[in-house]
Order: C-alpha cells, then structure tokens, then sequence
C-alpha cells in the first residue's frame, strides 16, 4: 500500500476518536519536507486533463498544491492533529507563486499546519505548503480547512422575523461579475479528480459516503474549481495581462454533484455560481 493509501487508512481508524472543538487543543510542530524530485509527466497530464489545462506548457498554478497534498495528509493524520481529518472541508486558500515553474524544474516541497482558530461552524486549521528550487522559496499557499462541529451559541442579535406578504419575492440577480461559460459538472467528477490527485475524502466520491458527513450528495473538490477557473483564464502562472502575483479564492457554497454552474470573471475578479447561490469567489492579482 502506498504513503498515502496508509495515511487514508490511519485517517478513517484514527478520526472517530478525535473530538474537534476540545479547549486546549495544539498543533504539532515541525513540518513534513519532500525530497526535490521531478515532477512525473503522466500524473501531471492526468490533472490537466480534469481540471483543463493545457498539457504542455508551464506547470498549472495549482499543481504544487497537489504535489503538497500527500504530506498534508501525512500531517493531519499525525497522532499529534487534533481535529479528524474525514470530513474536512476546504474553506479557502491564498496562492502565492514567486516565479513561474516548469514541469522539468526539481522542486522540494514542504508541508506544516500554522494555526487553529474557531469558525461559526466548528473548527478551522490553516495548512501551509511551499515549493523550493534549491534554496529558493518559488511558490507557497496558505489553505483552511474546516472541521464541522457545534459551537456554543452567541450574544447575535435574532434576525427579523419573515414578512408576512403572500407576494412571491421577486427572482435575486445574480451577483458579482458578469457570466463567461457554463460548466456541466458530471457526478463522477470528484473520483476523476480524487484519482488525478489523490484527495479521495469521501465527501467526493459518493452520494452514500458524503450523506455520512451531513452532505445530501457528494460535492466537488474546491481545489478543482479553483483550478478549472485559472484554467478558464489560461492562468497558469503568465499570460498577456502579465504573470500572477497572487490567488485568492473563498468557498461560500459546496457544489453539489452532478451541477450546472456558471464561470464568471471580470477583471481580477471571479466566481462560480448557480443561479443566485455564490460557491466560489476569487480574485487574481497580476504583475502590470
């Protein structure tokens, strides 16, 4: 069995008997490092595949991130992390590349938990992963990931009560930057995707096993999105309107799988909608 499957399998036995949310909770120390290795070509064009990249070219702005994921699971399946790593759900994440990589280059990758900090929804970690050439810090990202949990009620003020109007409200237009393609998302995109890059977290794979974690059907990998939008713009680390400084992209909404959602971008600004519902917001800093 492989690092990883092993990492998956520790995951599953281990998550059960850690409660998130328990005061006093620490983050382990240290960090997980790769040794600098070449980037292999067929799980590289596998992923570009399913996130729409070119295949040739420069490495896709996100790929560091899923040449970083088997140390992240690594570390979140510690004895040490104290929140269960099934059922975790991507949040956000800040992209960062410092110059643009190639799939030739040889690149370290290194992998540590920052921070936790409480969320409306339970309990937030921030993973950090950074690529070295040599000695040289060349791409790095800062990722939360949510572990769901309840959280003692607030002082908030109650919200208004409904009105009382038997009028149907009128349709929300939809929010944000102006429509640019549709996506048909098909149920098998998350195991397409968790093969290409080895998330296979259950809240992808299957209507059964996301129904375990409070989902009504799987949904689709938020690092997916934030790749097929970069892709959509051809944003793999240059372009005509100047190489990217930096990505940043929120998760509002899960998509639901199988979907039709909507792409749409204006200047830096992007999104990913269904109608009036908001799933991703981002925004793409670039040279000028």
């Amino acid at each position: 069995m492989s690092g990883l499957g092993l990492s998956l399998v520790r995951g599953a036995v281990t998550s059960p008997f850690r409660r998130a949310g328990r005061p006093g909770a620490v983050l382990p120390a240290g960090r997980e490092v790769l040794a600098p290795s070449r980037i292999a070509p067929g799980p590289l064009a596998a992923y570009s595949r399913v996130c729409g990249f070119a295949e040739s070219g420069v490495l896709p702005l996100t790929y560091p991130h899923v040449l970083g994921f088997p140390s992240a699971m690594r570390v979140m399946t510690g004895r040490g992390f104290p929140l269960p790593v099934l059922g975790l759900v991507h949040t956000w994440i800040d992209i960062t590349p410092h110059r643009v990589l190639q799939p030739s280059d040889t690149l370290e990758i290194s992998v540590y938990a920052a921070e936790l900090t409480p969320h409306r929804r339970g309990t937030e970690v921030t993973m950090v992963t950074e690529a070295r050439l040599g000695s040289c810090l060349a791409w790095e990202s800062r990722s939360g990931y949510l572990s769901r949990h309840p959280v003692p009620e607030t002082d908030a003020p109650e919200p208004p009560p409904p009105s009382r109007s038997t009028s149907p409200a009128p349709p929300v237009p939809p929010a944000g930057p102006p429509a640019v393609a549709e996506w048909q998302l098909p149920t098998d995109l998350g195991r397409r995707y968790g093969a290409a890059s080895g998330d296979r977290n259950p809240i992808h794979l299957h209507p059964v096993t996301a129904r375990l974690f409070g989902f009504p059907r799987h949904i689709a990998h938020g690092m997916w999105t934030v790749a097929r939008c970069l892709a959509e713009e051809g944003g793999v680390g240059a372009g005509d309107s100047g190489r990217i400084r930096s990505v940043r992209a929120d998760f509002k909404a899960p998509v639901l799988l199988p979907a039709t959602v909507t792409y749409a971008a204006a200047g830096p600004d992007f999104q990913v909608r269904d109608g009036s519902r908001v799933h991703l917001t981002g925004r793409v800093t670039r040279e000028t």
